[in-house]
């Protein structure tokens, strides 16, 4: 099984060395990451201005670019195979409900998708790193676990003639507690709960009077229910979320088709209508 390793908090972060010493036991990792810390870039690609790739060690790489410029590089000119997954994390801190729009973990596992590759996005729910080698093992269970469906995508790909449409990957988002092995209570299938909206900005001034602003934090959760990652998570399990890409509000497509035909009917000014 061969699998690209990438992630958003750096290729030195102790998540992604965990993650590449836990996966290495049964796979051929080849590492592609940022050169520093990417957090909250999200799909990002780097359009106006050159990356470059620097070998740290052997089957290691770094990006001065995004989570997901390092996958793409990867996957279009710097290797010469398609990996049977991309795989992204172990991210330091939870990204659940709405955080997946910014995450840079997800992210690089979404870029990977969005080339027909299965991609898994790993999390840690706490920062500090704490129950890392769990969280690894963990993973590398789940990993393990989904190796013949990995390898069965591939060989369906394989089999589908250069003019059809490829069978589609999955994308999955996963969240484990900062527990150790022992107290986690399995995995469980959740859906992305939401949070309620950030914490306001944070003002300073500079030496030389001008403001700065800076994001601020993460909101607490809003709906944290029963079936969302929020509670999965609480409850000492490991959450997994499948994701699409599909934004389309299809619940109200109908709405809008009207109003589009309402437009179309409106006949266009005719001339200057002043007197």
């Amino acid at each position: 099984m061969r699998i690209l390793l990438s992630n958003d908090d750096g290729y030195q972060a102790p998540g992604i060395l965990a993650l590449a010493r836990a996966l290495s036991a049964f796979a051929d990792v080849e590492v592609v990451a940022p050169e520093h810390n990417n957090s909250a870039k999200s799909n990002a690609l780097t359009l106006n201005a050159p990356l470059y790739v620097h070998r740290a060690a052997p089957g290691v790489r770094y990006v001065n670019g995004t989570p997901a410029d390092c996958v793409h590089i990867a996957l279009t000119g710097l290797l010469d195979y398609r990996p049977d997954l991309v795989v992204s994390g172990i991210n330091n801190g939870a990204n659940m409900g709405d955080d997946t729009i910014y995450s840079g973990t997800v992210g690089a596992a979404m870029e990977g998708y969005l080339f027909g590759i299965p991609g898994i996005a790993f999390s840690l729910t706490d920062k500090g790193w704490a129950h890392l080698d769990a969280a690894a093992a963990l993973a590398a269970d789940l990993v393990r676990a989904l190796r013949p469906a990995a390898e069965a995508h591939r060989r369906a790909v394989a089999d589908v003639p250069a003019d059809a449409a490829h069978p589609g990957p999955w994308l999955l988002n996963v969240n484990i507690p900062s527990l150790p092995r022992e107290a986690v209570r399995g995995f469980k299938v959740a859906r992305l709960g939401r949070r309620h909206a950030a914490e306001p900005v944070i003002t300073q001034v500079n030496p030389r009077g001008e403001t700065m602003y800076w994001i601020g934090a993460a909101g607490p959760a809003k709906d944290d229910a029963e079936g969302t990652d929020f509670y999965a998570t609480r409850q000492g399990s490991v959450s997994i979320t499948p994701l699409q890409i599909d934004l389309t509000d299809h619940s109200r497509l109908a709405y809008w088709a009207q109003t589009a035909a309402a437009l179309s009917t409106v006949p266009p000014p005719t001339g200057d209508a002043r007197p």
